[in-house]
């Protein structure tokens, strides 16, 4: 069975990034209700030794932009990492969606066997696209944005199971 490179990456990230901003937009109306500083939710941690939550947020967006833009063979976009409030991880997100959003299977598709490097602690490690995308980029990003909901579920947002699935 083959699979479609496209199929399996880009529409996935760019719904579980729409979800994303949805759960955004009710943690700042969770912060303006309840008279919360919004910097205190984007900087929480599930673990004093963990990420905060904006950091959350941008490694999820690194990781769907990297992987649209090395299984297409181009230029990995750079972000500053400076977002801190809602308004600026929700920009962050929508950058990302725009980069994703521009390209189709004829970019992506066939790329299962394409050769990806990348450097870890100083060394090369060389994956296969299929093995790039599946078992690296993809648990990733569901990481870090398991992680964001986590740390605002955690910190009283009334979300759900719903929200970081979406509507099908």
């Amino acid at each position: 069975m083959t699979i479609s490179m496209c199929q399996a990456s880009a529409p996935r990230f760019a719904n579980t990034l729409d979800n994303l901003t949805q759960i955004l937009d009710k943690a700042h109306t969770h912060a303006e209700t309840r008279k919360i500083d919004p910097l205190v939710l984007t900087g929480a941690r599930l673990y004093p030794d963990m990420l905060p939550m904006s950091r959350q947020i941008q490694l999820a967006c690194d990781a769907a932009k990297g992987a649209v833009a090395r299984l297409a063979g181009v230029e990995v976009p750079k972000h500053e990492d400076t977002e801190q409030t809602f308004a600026e991880l929700k920009a962050r997100i929508a950058k990302t969606l725009v980069f994703i959003g521009g390209f189709g299977p004829e970019r992506i598709d066939g790329s299962e066997e394409k050769e990806i490097t990348l450097k870890f602690r100083g060394n090369d490690t060389c994956f296969t696209g299929s093995q790039y995308l599946l078992g690296l980029v993809l648990p990733n990003f569901y990481f870090h944005v398991t992680t964001a909901y986590d740390i605002l579920r955690h910190n009283g947002v009334d979300i759900g199971k719903r929200d970081y699935i979406g509507t099908p």
